[in-house]
């Protein structure tokens, strides 16, 4: 199997585990943010597979964290009822963040044996999403875990007394 393969096993891996994961989340937050990055995944995955048939593949120019922006916009009111992230919804943050750290982990070690110029883009473009994800999930687990301190801290409140 060779490295793109790989990582289209990698993203289809992901694509199972987001859409479970936003299954499972009760939390309105956490559940738009899992089915977002499914389909920034359902995008890789696509790329990916155009690379493996060499076809002439255009890399978009995406980033996953305006997409959360506007969902936290949107679902700003909703957001501040509070609804109590589970633990198995942490948790699901949490593999998340680990999935996303070893995509990145992967596509740094894949980028640097690409062959083409075509293939070093996509890896490299594929990096910079895969930390944005990564942020994105780190956010929401704060986020989800304490909401009082995450807005204090996010939103740069000043506690007056």
């Amino acid at each position: 199997m060779n490295a793109i393969e790989i990582a289209i096993k990698m993203e289809k891996d992901a694509i199972d585990f987001y859409q479970q994961a936003a299954k499972k989340t009760r939390h309105p937050v956490g559940k738009k943010m899992f089915l977002s990055i499914t389909e920034d995944e359902r995008r890789h995955l696509q790329m990916l597979s155009d690379i493996l048939k060499e076809i002439n593949l255009t890399i978009k120019e995406v980033h996953p964290i305006r997409n959360i922006k506007t969902i936290f916009e949107t679902m700003k009111e909703s957001m501040m009822q509070r609804v109590a992230a589970t633990k198995d919804e942490l948790e699901g943050f949490r593999i998340a963040m680990e999935m996303e750290k070893e995509g990145i982990e992967f596509y740094n070690k894949t980028m640097l044996e690409a062959k083409t110029e075509k293939e070093k883009a996509l890896f490299n473009r594929l990096i910079e999403e895969e930390k944005q994800h990564f942020a994105i999930f780190s956010n929401t687990y704060n986020f989800m875990k304490d909401t009082g301190n995450w807005y204090m801290w996010e939103e740069h409140s000043i506690v007056e007394g």
